[in-house]
């Protein structure tokens, strides 16, 4: 689990970075969380965004992709969400202890 520093930190890096997935009108599946996985292992801190007519909310949304990926939810933010996992092969987010 991420500390509530480790997530500031988080927020701070995730603020310039642009949605690299969209869940719309499909909502999530199996295909969406593989893809997602892969990302964060190239990248570590990723943003989706939910468009307007998904059907998903995007707490359901976020709670499949954390199931899915074993990936760490550090925010919400409007109809975005930010996820975090360390990379196994590519680490480079040093997190505050």
């Amino acid at each position: 689990m991420l500390t509530g520093k480790q997530k500031r930190f988080l927020r701070s890096k995730a603020h310039h970075l642009n949605p690299i997935f969209q869940v719309g009108k499909g909502g999530v599946n199996e295909n969406m969380i593989k893809q997602i996985g892969e990302a964060l292992e190239a990248r570590e801190l990723i943003k989706i965004s939910i468009l307007q007519n998904s059907d998903e909310d995007k707490e359901t949304a976020a709670e499949a992709f954390t199931a899915g990926t074993g990936a760490e939810l550090v925010q919400i933010i409007g109809n975005t969400i930010v996820l975090y996992k360390e990379s196994r092969e590519n680490k480079q987010l040093q997190l505050p202890s």
